[in-house]
């Protein structure tokens, strides 16, 4: 596929077929992640392929806890989602919930996880929000949707199952020098993908010298 078309369509996918998911077309898209840039070239991100129907079930009822929550926020408008006035709140939750609930179902589900002393975060004394660790992950990470769209595959994002990131460790067997870093549902899409994506205009994503300052 050209890239602009790969890009471009690479929605989150919430409908899956029950046709399984060869694993040539994986590592097709992990050969994919692992060309992501990282610091120290020190590839932290190792992915964890889950196909047992047992362990879904697991993964689903551990992530439920928290979505559930998140979506009680939501239909109450007190999480922000959506960022035009278009946007339908009640089909885009009832949308996430389905997929939510049906977890176990998607053929396959995917762990990412990150090796601690693979990570450099340089803002740990900011007294804000730490974000800089993740800068040799979830380049992988996108990598890996990149290139499941590539080939073919649709895949969903969501990183809710850290919040059992314990337990999830222990499922998978996944070393205490590892931490969770996302969870990645992949499968034949049930209704294909975007012609492209809704988003805001390019000149909306930059400023030039100073924030704010429009290129045109």
């Amino acid at each position: 596929m050209d890239f602009s078309d790969v890009v471009s369509t690479n929605w989150t996918n919430r409908y899956y077929t029950d046709q399984p998911v060869e694993n040539s077309l994986l590592e097709q898209a992990i050969d994919a992640a692992r060309w992501a840039p990282q610091g120290g070239n020190r590839q932290p991100v190792h992915f964890i392929v889950v196909r047992d129907p047992t362990t879904k079930r697991q993964l689903r009822d551990w992530y439920l806890v928290p979505w559930k929550a998140y979506l009680k926020e939501a239909e109450e408008e007190g999480i922000r989602i959506g960022g035009e006035t278009t946007f339908e709140r009640s089909p885009y939750l009832a949308k996430a919930d389905y997929f939510a609930e049906h977890l176990d179902d998607i053929p396959v589900l995917v762990v990412a996880a990150a090796e601690l002393s693979g990570l450099h975060p340089t803002d740990l004394e900011t007294g804000r929000l730490s974000i800089v660790g993740g800068g040799s992950v979830y380049p992988a990470i996108q990598n890996f949707l990149l290139g499941l769209r590539n080939v073919g595959l649709g895949a969903a994002l969501t990183t809710l199952l850290c919040h059992s990131e314990q337990q999830v460790k222990k499922l998978l067997g996944i070393p205490d020098d590892y931490i969770t870093a996302a969870t990645i549902a992949v499968g034949h899409p049930a209704k294909g993908f975007p012609k492209k994506l809704n988003r805001k205009p390019v000149e909306e994503y930059y400023s030039l010298e100073r924030f704010g300052q429009r290129a045109r």
